[in-house]
């Protein structure tokens, strides 16, 4: 936890006694940790594994909106907004994930004002996240939006590609990369298929690598 980046500028002691006054949980694959609509009760910090967060529209439809496998905190908008989780949280893995009372976290963030600024710093990135989305569905084609969400997947900073050869760490379908890009299941797989012709992904298992980086930047607009 102390290497997080939201705890990453605290003394050691603070650290460790918030991570006191929670606890450990093991969650088995296919797990839910708290569904969309429940009460915003707790705060989460995932130890190891892997944790998938969705939601469904009115009419049924899955969005994607994340895969967590690095450790870091989770569930806490809801807590801070007094709302009801507008997301599920699913184990896809065997998952280890420490756990605290809402108004626990609440509490350290009033005495630690370095915890709330990275904390605000993060939900800045957020919106900024979203108003890229935004963005690119007005400007990008769908085979711009799925090179880029692809590139994104292995490093968050566009500013920062990855080097030929990497691999998507995470287990990612083409439902699940059709909702990250606001595409249908049947075109992205389409794109995924031409990528591939074009030598600009391949496949190693479940997993995508990205053979030509270059390549998928151009396509993304980068």
């Amino acid at each position: 936890m102390a290497s997080s980046a939201l705890l990453a500028g605290l003394p050691a002691k603070p650290v460790a006694d918030l991570a006191d006054r929670g606890h450990l949980r093991q969650y088995r694959r296919g797990t839910y940790l708290f569904h969309q609509g429940d009460q915003s009760e707790e705060v989460y910090f995932l130890w190891k594994g892997r944790i998938e967060v969705s939601s469904l529209s009115f009419t049924g439809h899955r969005q994607l909106h994340t895969t967590l496998d690095r450790p870091q905190f989770f569930g806490e908008l809801g807590v801070l907004g007094g709302l009801v989780r507008t997301a599920t949280a699913a184990a896809v893995e065997d998952s280890t994930v420490w756990v605290t009372r809402g108004e626990v976290f609440v509490e350290f963030l009033s005495q630690h004002f370095e915890a709330t600024r990275a904390l605000l710093s993060a939900l800045a990135g957020q919106i900024q996240a979203h108003e890229s989305f935004v963005e690119d569905l007005l400007f990008l084609d769908l085979k711009g939006r799925v090179a880029k969400r692809l590139l994104q997947l292995v490093s968050p900073s566009l500013d920062d590609p990855p080097a030929d050869g990497t691999v998507i760490p995470s287990v990612v379908t083409h439902a699940d990369l059709a909702s990250l890009c606001g595409g249908s299941r049947e075109n992205v797989t389409r794109i995924l298929s031409e990528m591939q012709r074009r030598k600009l992904v391949a496949r190693d298992g479940r997993r995508y690598v990205l053979t030509n980086v270059a390549g998928l930047r151009r396509l993304a607009g980068l």
